[in-house]
């Protein structure tokens, strides 16, 4: 009989609602050693709270978030809040020995993620695990990018080109949401999106970027206020509010082995949807891939004959691909909601192995300084910062 661990997840919107799927299917589809329990979601309304459990699949609901941790059920808090409360609750959590897997980016400021590190720190030498939720990571076509980087296939790294491409708020009269107001999301598509491409060339390549020059820009200023905080304005019309993030972040960079590396975060490439894109060339090979083109992975191999150069396309659904194996036959193509439901299972088993899952909260301290690298970087005239740490 496998021990149950109870789950009590904060926030139920998009984030939450992808999480639940994750919980509610990571059981069905591989072979745990822990049955995970949907126990409960917190929020702050009551009554919506409860009408999200019911609807997700959680066995409970609470008002405040704070009860989960005075809950002997719950075992892991699984943080789908905005960034300006991960620091508050990941911290209590932990100090509360439960386990913590917190949504990117890790926190709104370096000094928060510091706290939430050393808070993990802390409470893993007490047998507490915790783990920031960088989902792309578990995609199989970057699962195997990185085996073939560890393999050495791409020999040195010379250069990274990362993109994350978007276009949802090219309207000007889009609402101003949480996701465009610094004091809750921290930065715009630098830290929304940004973050992963940071992520995931890190995660790749086994490097660390060491320094970067950067450019900003917020081309929408005004919004019309989202309809859950707009007031009449004295004429009678909704009012607007000030965007005070960036709508788009450009910067290069220079990684630990040398290499090169350019990066691109936007909201507003318009006819992009999801488009997460990194191509990474090195000595001996080059690899390139496309989220809006998830399954596939392109690899160049340059020790071959030159006649026979060129990109080759590997469908990465194979049963000896990284998670693939536990879904659909060969050429059936997972999709978005896959990647979430990996990294439930590889914080499961590292829980019960009683090791340290990745990314930690060390990881997610790691990109936090990039990005505010980026961020200092833009605000003086993109002057090459050093990355804190590196």
């Amino acid at each position: 009989m496998r021990p149950v661990i109870g789950i009590g997840m904060v926030g139920y919107a998009f984030m939450g609602r992808i999480h639940s799927q994750a919980w509610r299917s990571v059981d069905a589809f591989f072979d745990l050693p822990v049955k995970p329990a949907m126990v409960a979601v917190a929020g702050r309304s009551a009554e919506a709270t409860a009408q999200a459990a019911e609807k997700l699949g959680w066995t409970g609901a609470e008002s405040d978030w704070k009860r989960l941790l005075d809950r002997d059920d719950v075992q892991i808090v699984d943080i789908c809040t905005p960034g300006d409360s991960h620091a508050e609750i990941a911290v209590a959590a932990l100090a509360a020995g439960k386990h913590v897997i917190c949504e990117k980016p890790l926190a709104n400021t370096v000094a928060e993620a510091e706290a939430m590190a050393a808070a993990a720190k802390e409470a893993a030498a007490r047998g507490v695990r915790s783990m920031v939720a960088f989902n792309y990571r578990r995609v199989p076509a970057v699962a195997l990018a990185r085996r073939f980087a560890e393999e050495g296939m791409l020999g040195e790294i010379r250069h990274v080109r990362a993109q994350y491409l978007q276009d949802w708020i090219v309207d000007p009269e889009f609402p101003l949401v949480w996701r465009l107001q610094k004091d809750k999301a921290g930065s715009g598509a630098l830290g929304d999106i940004g973050a992963h491409i940071i992520d995931v060339a890190e995660f790749i390549t086994g490097e660390r970027l060491t320094g970067v020059a950067a450019l900003t820009e917020t081309f929408v200023k005004e919004r019309p206020l989202a309809a859950s905080s707009a007031g009449l304005s004295a004429g009678g019309g909704t009012g607007r509010g000030a965007v005070t993030v960036d709508d788009a972040a450009l910067f290069i960079g220079r990684l630990s082995g040398g290499g090169l590396a350019s990066f691109e975060a936007t909201r507003f490439a318009t006819g992009r949807k999801n488009a997460l894109r990194i191509e990474i060339n090195g000595a001996l090979g080059s690899l390139a891939f496309d989220f809006e083109s998830m399954n596939d992975l392109w690899f160049h191999d340059h020790t071959i004959d030159s006649a026979e150069h060129g990109f080759r396309r590997v469908q990465v659904t194979e049963p000896d691909h990284p998670y693939a194996g536990a879904w659909w036959p060969p050429g059936h193509g997972l999709g978005y909601e896959h990647a979430f439901v990996h990294e439930m299972k590889d914080f499961l088993e590292a829980i019960a192995a009683g090791t340290d899952p990745a990314p930690s909260f060390e990881d997610g301290l790691r990109v936090q300084r990039v990005l505010a690298a980026v961020e200092q970087s833009a605000a003086e005239d993109s002057r090459f910062i050093t990355v804190e740490g590196s």
